[in-house]
C-alpha cells in the first residue's frame, strides 16, 4: 500500500507552527550565550560569562530559591485541597449541586492582575499574614484549577463501587482511599503536580502584589532588572529557569515513571 502523500500546504502549516513554539526558544538561547554587552540575535560570538555572571548577582541566587521555597509550598497545599476537592466532585456528584464544581475554575476567568491585587487586600491587608506565606497560599488558589481539572480526570473513570467493597468487607475508609483509590490515579495527581508546579515557579503578575521588601520571587527579580540593564543575563536566567523546569519533570519521570502509569 503507498504511503499517503500530505499535503504541501499542511507541511508549510506544520513546520509554521514549529517555528512559532520553537523560534522564541531558539532566539533566548541565541542571546545568552552572545559575547555582546547587549542583546544581540544572531549571537556575535561564543562566552559563557552570562551563565557565571548570574550566580554572581546575590538577588537571582535568592530570589531562586524563594521561588522553589514558594512553588513548593503552593503545590502542595494546592494538591491537598485539590485531591479532596477532585475526589468529592466524582464521589458525590450527584449529591452535590450542579454550579459547585464551577467555584475551583474561577482562578481561570479572574485576570492575574485582578487576582493579584485581591489576594494582596485579603492576605496581606486584612489577615496582615507575612510575605512567603502569602506569596504559598496565592499560588496555590492560582495552581489549585491545575489540580482539580486533571485529576477529576483520572477519577471520572474509576469505579468507585471498588472503594465501596473494600470498605463492606471492614477496611477503613482512609485506608481503603490510599489502598486502592490513589495508587489508581497516581498519573493524574503526578501530572496535576507538575503543571501547578510550573505554574507557580513561573509565575509573575500575582507574585508582583504580593512580594515585599527581602523577599523576591525570581520572575519578580528578572522583571527588575531588565528595567535597568539590557545585557543578554535575563536570557541566562531564562535558560536556567527552563532548565530546572525541564530537570524537575525529567526527575519525576525517572523516580515516580509516570509514563509507565499512564499506559
Amino acid at each position: 500500500m503507498s504511503a499517503r502523500k500530505i499535503n504541501p500546504l499542511s507541511k508549510i502549516a506544520g513546520w509554521l507552527v514549529v517555528f512559532y513554539l520553537a523560534g522564541p526558544i531558539i532566539i533566548v538561547i541565541g542571546t545568552s550565550v552572545s559575547d555582546t554587552p547587549f542583546l544581540a540575535f544572531p549571537p556575535q560570538g561564543f562566552t559563557l560569562k552570562w551563565y557565571h555572571k548570574v550566580f554572581e548577582l546575590n538577588n537571582f541566587v535568592e530570589s531562586f530559591i524563594t521561588s522553589m521555597e514558594v512553588a513548593f509550598g503552593g503545590t502542595m497545599i494546592a494538591l491537598i485541597a485539590g485531591l479532596a476537592a477532585a475526589y468529592a466532585l466524582s464521589r458525590y456528584k450527584v449529591r452535590l449541586p450542579a454550579w459547585y464544581g464551577s467555584i475551583f475554575f474561577l482562578p481561570f476567568f479572574i485576570p492575574e492582575i485582578v487576582f493579584g491585587f485581591s489576594m494582596l487586600k485579603t492576605l496581606i491587608v486584612q489577615f496582615d499574614l507575612p510575605i512567603l506565606p502569602s506569596l504559598m497560599l496565592g499560588h496555590a488558589i492560582l495552581c489549585l484549577p491545575y489540580i482539580v481539572r486533571v485529576i477529576g480526570a483520572s477519577l471520572a473513570g474509576f469505579d468507585f463501587s471498588i472503594q465501596e467493597a473494600a470498605v463492606s468487607l471492614g477496611m477503613h475508609p482512609v485506608k481503603a482511599f490510599w489502598s486502592i483509590v490513589l495508587p489508581n490515579i497516581r498519573s493524574g495527581v503526578i501530572a496535576g503536580a507538575v503543571l501547578a508546579f510550573i505554574t507557580s515557579l513561573n509565575d509573575m503578575a500575582v507574585a508582583l502584589f504580593l512580594t515585599g521588601p527581602g523577599v523576591s520571587t525570581l520572575p519578580i527579580e528578572v522583571f527588575t532588572y531588565v528595567q535597568q540593564f539590557f545585557d543578554p543575563t535575563v536570557s541566562a536566567v531564562s535558560v536556567l529557569l527552563m532548565a530546572v523546569t525541564i530537570g524537575v519533570m525529567a526527575l519525576i519521570e525517572r523516580s515516580l515513571g509516570l509514563s509507565k502509569t499512564i499506559k
